[in-house]
């Protein structure tokens, strides 16, 4: 099944695009998906913390994704 994956900030930069459609097998989680996107983009692995979000609600990494499902990447925003 396939997911889209948004990112933003330093996340978007890092995988050089907005969004992606991924490829994810039934039953798995947001941890598992974003787990393997460390793994395909260098740098991710990097960022000490990101916020979730699957259809605009925020999830835990236990979370299952479904078909069709938008699945945001929030890296942490530093500003003053």
């Amino acid at each position: 099944m396939e997911i889209s994956v948004l990112a933003f900030g330093i996340a978007r930069d890092i995988i050089k695009a907005r969004s992606v459609v991924l490829e994810v097998t039934d039953g798995e989680s947001v941890a598992g998906v974003v787990a393997r996107l460390k793994q395909q983009y260098d740098g991710l692995e990097k960022l000490p913390s990101v916020l979730l979000a699957v259809n605009e609600e925020y999830v835990e990494d236990s979370y299952v994704v479904s078909q069709g499902d938008e699945l945001a990447i929030i890296p942490p925003v530093s500003g003053g």
